[in-house]
């Protein structure tokens, strides 16, 4: 419960100096395809800075996974993005070995992406499906702090919707 409340009140925090569009946001896949956020327009994403090297985002792997495969036909996306410098061969074993079943696509490692900072690896961002950066966490994350927090942001939507019908 405690880390529970420590990723609200982080969130809130990180919400500050994240409060942007997050659709233009392109990069290459491991493939060497350009994709963009946009395409996941509708669909709260969750986007996870990471580097094989590091022991932190090795140790998430397991739940972001598990989230990107339990919501895979719902509302719910990973997407990795690699923030290293390493041959595209060598990120292809590593997904491979290590059976990321969610898009993974390659950055250069920069203070400040169009999500925001990252200050760390790993660093997570979530996008709402509007493609708005509305929360985001330095360090490990957890499925179900992810989960808790896209929860309650849904059901804050439908009350704020159901509000405005009420009152129209």
């Amino acid at each position: 419960m405690n880390k529970l409340f420590i990723f609200f009140i982080s969130s809130f925090l990180f919400l500050i100096s994240t409060a942007s569009s997050a659709v233009e946001y392109k990069l290459p896949d491991v493939n060497g395809n350009i994709q963009s956020l946009e395409q996941y327009k509708g669909k709260w994403v969750v986007v996870n800075y990471w580097a094989t090297w590091c022991g932190s985002c090795i140790k998430e792997l397991p739940d972001l996974a598990k989230l990107h495969e339990e919501n895979i036909d719902s509302n719910i996306v990973v997407i990795g993005i690699n923030y290293e410098t390493i041959n595209k061969t060598q990120l292809k074993g590593f997904v491979g070995a290590y059976e990321i079943p969610y898009p993974v696509w390659l950055s250069e490692e920069v203070r400040e992406t169009p999500l925001g900072v990252v200050p760390v690896l790993p660093t997570t961002y979530i996008v709402d499906p509007e493609g708005n950066v509305v929360a985001g966490e330095a360090g490990v994350i957890t499925k179900q702090a992810l989960e808790a927090y896209i929860s309650k942001q849904m059901l804050l939507e439908k009350y704020v919707k159901y509000n405005s019908k009420q009152n129209s």
